[in-house]
């Protein structure tokens, strides 16, 4: 017999277990689209405690629907081995470029996240950060309804040895600290904004620009573009999840580090 009540309870106990698992973790990512997912699963793979925050239902972000909601993605032949890595085919156009099945990508980047061992919450919104002295020390979270509705109900807090903003063209951790009037790690010591399409240019300036923008922040995937100051790439991918690989690298060696440190 099915119970309304045990329904309910099993739902309670299984997410608040995980919930509670969230509240200090080795590496908060905010932001569940491609470079956010890359670099979860690369840190979790290091056997680090990673939580992905997003706000929306669904992972994946943009990635769902590829250009113009035509469900296929375009990367460049350098994301191939990532590609694999996921258990994703795709097939080589004349151009010399890949194409790939958009759900299919966005369905593996989340699973492959989950497999190894990170944790994604949806349907939580950032609504600030946590700074502890000079360094971001965790997010604060709440609900994305109560956002938009402006409702007096307090967010929780959950701490991190770093943090990652791939929360997109938004790049909202680091609008939080613009806010706070907070110096970020570049070349005017604000934030720039994005510029007009170019993929060519954009596919490798989200790379190299990839990295710490605040101490304990890093940024990923468009929130780099948005902070820096590159143009928007449309509808290719491969930037995405090449940055989320360097950022998963500086992480790790960035904590490597400290806990030599330490």
């Amino acid at each position: 017999m099915i119970r309304d009540t045990d329904v309910t309870r099993a739902i309670l106990d299984h997410y608040h277990r995980r919930l509670a698992g969230a509240l200090e973790s080795d590496v908060l990512v905010a932001g569940a689209g491609p470079s956010g997912l890359v670099a979860a699963t690369l840190l979790a793979e290091k056997g680090l405690n990673v939580s992905v925050c997003e706000k929306r239902l669904a992972p994946g972000g943009g990635v769902w629907a590829g250009g113009m909601f035509m469900n296929a993605v375009v990367l460049q032949p350098e994301a191939k081995e990532i590609l694999e890595r996921l258990g994703v085919p795709a097939e080589q156009t004349p151009a010399g470029l890949l194409a790939a099945d958009a759900v299919r990508l966005a369905s593996a980047l989340t699973l492959r996240a989950l497999e190894a061992g990170a944790l994604i919450l949806n349907a939580l919104a950032v609504e600030d950060l946590l700074i502890d002295g000079e360094r971001v020390r965790g997010l604060v979270l709440n609900r994305p309804s109560v956002e938009a509705a402006r409702l007096p109900v307090d967010p929780l807090t959950f701490r991190a040895r770093a943090v990652l903003d791939a929360t997109g063209h938004e790049a909202a951790l680091v609008n939080d600290l613009v806010r706070l009037r907070r110096p970020l790690f570049t070349e005017t010591g604000g934030m720039a904004g994005e510029g007009p399409m170019n993929a060519e240019t954009a596919e490798t300036f989200v790379v190299e620009k990839t990295g710490e923008i605040f101490p304990g922040l890093y940024v990923s995937g468009m929130a780099v573009q948005a902070t820096h100051g590159g143009p928007r790439m449309g509808p290719i991918f491969g930037g995405m999840l090449l940055s989320g690989q360097k950022a998963a690298r500086l992480i790790a060696e960035d904590l490597d580090k400290r806990r030599d440190a330490s």
